[in-house]
């Protein structure tokens, strides 16, 4: 293992991962929405998370792999080997999110007409299994490609993301099914079951 090769496993990675988004931003589009929390906010969010999750490591291996160069670290193959594990957990949250969603996924705050409630499948366990892979592909972006400064702007993204989005996403859906998913989140962890 190189970190030429680690790259290339990162890159794949972000490739199914729009390979898997791709039919479900395409479905949502048919189907109208009837609620939506603060639009232009949540997309700088989104945006946020791109640049540390996509512009600035795509820049880093574009460059050579070399900017900034005083942040790369000596590469571990078995750091990287971790990464293409992460790589492999991140794809997998994020399909089963999304199938077991199906028509109720949206890119921002947004109810759409017929949303449901889906507490089957991932979302049994937790109420943010989309989360918790962006949090896994920040965390496989660090270990695949060894440069610190790569490696935080991704988790910072996420982070970002996560902590500005997730209370008024609960508060939607709140909102919108009341007790029903109050009981639910009761009864579920945010992130990791039986801790967060």
């Amino acid at each position: 293992m190189t970190q030429f090769a680690a790259t290339m496993c990162w890159v794949a990675g972000l490739v199914i991962w729009f390979i898997i988004r791709l039919p479900h931003q395409r479905r949502a589009r048919k189907h109208a929405i009837v609620d939506s929390r603060n639009r232009g906010g949540q997309q700088t969010l989104v945006a946020i998370s791109v640049v540390g999750l996509g512009l600035v490591p795509g820049f880093w291996a574009l460059t050579g792999m070399g900017a900034p160069r005083g942040a790369n670290l000596p590469f571990s193959p078995a750091v990287a080997y971790a990464g293409i594990v992460a790589v492999i957990a991140y794809l997998w949250f994020f399909y089963r999110s999304h199938k077991d969603l199906g028509h109720n996924w949206s890119a921002t705050l947004e109810i759409r007409a017929k949303h449901t409630l889906v507490t089957s499948g991932v979302y049994h366990y937790v109420r943010h299994p989309m989360y918790v892979s962006f949090w896994l592909m920040a965390i496989a972006q660090a270990l695949l490609l060894q440069n610190w400064f790569v490696g935080l702007s991704g988790i910072v993204g996420v982070g970002i993301l996560y902590f500005f989005r997730v209370k008024k996403e609960e508060k939607l859906m709140l909102d919108t099914f009341g007790g029903v998913y109050r009981d639910y989140a009761s009864k579920t962890a945010r992130l990791i079951p039986y801790i967060y």
